[in-house]
């Protein structure tokens, strides 16, 4: 077997950590991997997010605890722990498990089956998987943004927001070292990256259900998203991805 890294953005997510925290380490102390390790990004809390991750360390040493300078962005965190992840595969879930965790057994089996680096957890391919939706609206803006990201980009998935992707260490490696965006758009530029470098992407149906509390703001986020679509293109014309 092989080792995996978890991988955790949290801003102010005291609430929420210690049931994903130990829904995680359930998962993990039944599984096989030789090695693993949670690696818990506190992007610049002010409520007592350190402090939650710190008194698990204490008590289960694979969860670290990885701090930016300051609040940078949900990029930037996902960023900062793929380059200090040390397993043979690492997993960026959201901090909300929205897409349980048992489902990463579903990206490695559809990876390794397809010779894939990098599978994606996508709630579009399978729509029944959903438990809990979210809003009309937030659904309906969901799939035009996806549409602008297929014309803009020429990538071909049905799903690039859905927080559960899987990387194989090299492809993390590659991607996050090149990766520039901080914010929400930096789902379909690791993407994108992925594309560019040659290694092979797959998008698989998962389990999901809609968790309140999301830091996602419905018009400032949004927009700022659809102008990233161009920064990645603008990024790649300028050379700034090799």
């Amino acid at each position: 077997m092989e080792s995996i890294s978890i991988v955790i953005p949290a801003f102010n997510e005291e609430r929420r950590l210690p049931a994903t925290l130990d829904a995680i380490l359930d998962y993990l102390h039944g599984t096989d991997f030789t090695a693993s390790e949670v690696l818990v990004v506190d992007d610049g809390s002010r409520d007592a997010t350190s402090h939650v991750v710190q008194d698990y360390a204490g008590r289960h040493p694979e969860v670290r605890l990885l701090q930016n300078p300051g609040n940078r962005g949900k990029g930037y965190s996902v960023r900062h722990a793929m380059l200090e992840a040390r397993g043979d595969w690492v997993l960026f879930s959201d901090a909300d498990l929205s897409a349980p965790i048992a489902e990463l057994d579903k990206l490695l089996a559809a990876a390794r089956e397809r010779g894939a680096q990098v599978a994606i957890g996508s709630r579009a391919l399978d729509r029944s998987l959903i438990n809990v939706h979210q809003s009309f609206f937030r659904e309906y803006a969901g799939r035009i943004f996806n549409l602008c990201m297929r014309v803009v980009t020429g990538l071909g998935f049905w799903d690039t927001q859905c927080g559960f992707k899987l990387f194989d260490a090299q492809a993390a490696r590659e991607i996050f070292r090149r990766q520039r965006l901080d914010g929400f758009s930096f789902d379909v530029e690791a993407l994108f990256l992925a594309h560019k470098l040659g290694f092979r992407a797959i998008e698989v149906p998962v389990r999901w259900s809609h968790a309140e509390g999301t830091k996602v703001s419905m018009f400032a986020d949004s927009l700022r998203m659809f102008s990233d679509l161009f920064r990645i293109r603008w990024n790649h014309l300028r050379g700034l991805y090799r």
